[in-house]
């Protein structure tokens, strides 16, 4: 989250400071102000479709991101999950192995003292 974060405040520095050159050098250039008003206003215009189409990249990137980290981690927890009751059931059937042998043994026991 905190590159997603980066990201997004390069990006926006980036784009105010280009936004301020271009007003600052239209302003400086010698025209009527009202042509100036409409260049500022349709670079204006301009940098707010680039804002936008850049968002909608960024936007995209971080749900595939997001999408393949979510695949990642649930095909992780499967395995984990698949292990662990692989685990459980080796060892499950060893126990009741034993337990049964060692009742027999107790039985054989209890009749020898009988």
């Amino acid at each position: 989250m905190s590159r997603k974060n980066n990201t997004a405040g390069i990006l926006a520095g980036l784009l105010a400071g280009a936004a301020a050159g271009v007003i600052l050098g239209m302003l400086y250039a010698p025209e009527e102000g009202k042509e100036t008003r409409k260049k500022i206003k349709n670079k204006a215009n301009d940098l707010k479709d680039q804002a936008k189409n850049k968002y909608g990249e960024v936007s995209e990137k971080v749900k595939d991101q997001y999408s393949n980290i979510s695949s990642t981690f649930k095909e992780t927890a499967s395995n984990v999950a698949h292990t662990v009751k692989d685990g459980y059931d080796k060892y499950k059937d060893q126990i009741v192995s034993k337990t049964a042998d060692v009742v027999k043994n107790v039985e054989s026991e209890l009749n020898d003292l009988k």
